[in-house]
């Protein structure tokens, strides 16, 4: 039988009887190695985070080709049915926008189980940042965290940068105890409490919890509580400096403060240039320079 004929009895094209796939590159072959690895190492991170990775690495690659060898390797990250939300009606209570770092610090808790089945309690902290820098501030760990826990936690972050404007809560007991309020008006810091049975009103912290589950305490299984305190703390770390965000351009919580810091020390310049090239600037300036002081009586 001819091959004329037995493509025409099985009905298939003559020229797919004879096309030859095309055999990969060597570039190709290393950058599908590249990506299964990311897979193995970032299994919930998809392949919009394997492209920016991936530009970072070295590879000439843009977004397509990156989506296209993704999904030909089979690493596409599969979708988990999530329950529908709740709708609120009106406008979020402490709906805020904050231009800057340390305005806004949601908090919020956190349960998962050591493997002998006690349970433990993650005490997430973001900071205002949630909109702003995405930046996790601290994930304590303990069996039980109580009102103080939180204060103790404020204190250190605190100390280390400032208090912030605003905290934002939920109603749990420990976040409407006497300690907390007693620390945020020392401080100078206003609250924020979201209304009752409404997650959404918190919706970065509730988005850094949902991170935290998906590419942390799924993949996890902790023997003891030092166990998860550590690596925890090392999720953290590489969270702030690794995990890049589409709400920032793709940069990490650590590159988008300092491109936010470069961007105003830029402008602080520039407007300090504008001030001493002014002839008003110029004329106050040397009154003052040559004005004698004279003490007030």
């Amino acid at each position: 039988m001819t091959e004329r004929r037995a493509c025409r009895v099985v009905g298939q094209p003559r020229s797919t009887q004879r096309l030859k796939p095309p055999i990969p590159s060597d570039d190709e072959l290393a950058l599908r190695a590249w990506l299964r690895d990311f897979a193995r190492r970032r299994p919930r991170w998809g392949w919009r985070r394997a492209a920016v990775e991936a530009k970072k690495a070295g590879w000439r690659a843009n977004h397509k080709r990156i989506h296209r060898l993704w999904i030909a390797e089979g690493l596409r990250v599969p979708y988990r049915k999530r329950k529908k939300p709740l709708r609120g009606i009106g406008k979020p209570v402490g709906a805020m926008c904050p231009i800057r770092p340390n305005v806004i610090w949601a908090m919020d808790f956190q349960f998962d189980q050591t493997s002998d089945g006690r349970m433990l309690k993650f005490l997430n902290f973001l900071n205002v940042v949630d909109e702003f820098t995405r930046e996790a501030l601290a994930c304590d760990v303990e069996r039980s965290i109580d009102a103080d826990g939180v204060v103790r936690c404020l204190d250190r972050l605190a100390a280390g940068r400032s208090a912030p404007v605003y905290v934002r809560f939920d109603n749990g007991p420990e976040f409407i105890a006497h300690a907390v309020a007693d620390w945020c008006r020392f401080n100078g810091t206003g609250t924020v409490f979201i209304d009752p049975g409404s997650p959404w009103q918190n919706a970065w912290i509730e988005s850094f919890n949902g991170r935290m589950r998906d590419e942390h305490l799924n993949g996890q299984q902790f023997d003891s509580l030092l166990e998860a305190q550590v690596l925890t703390e090392d999720w953290r770390i590489d969270y702030n400096m690794n995990r890049p965000h589409s709400a920032h351009g793709w940069l990490t919580p650590v590159e988008f403060v300092e491109a936010w810091l470069h961007r105003q020390a830029h402008q602080l310049a520039k407007r300090v240039a504008q001030l001493l090239g002014s002839p008003q600037s110029r004329s106050s300036l040397k009154t003052a320079t040559t004005t004698p002081f004279r003490a007030s009586r």
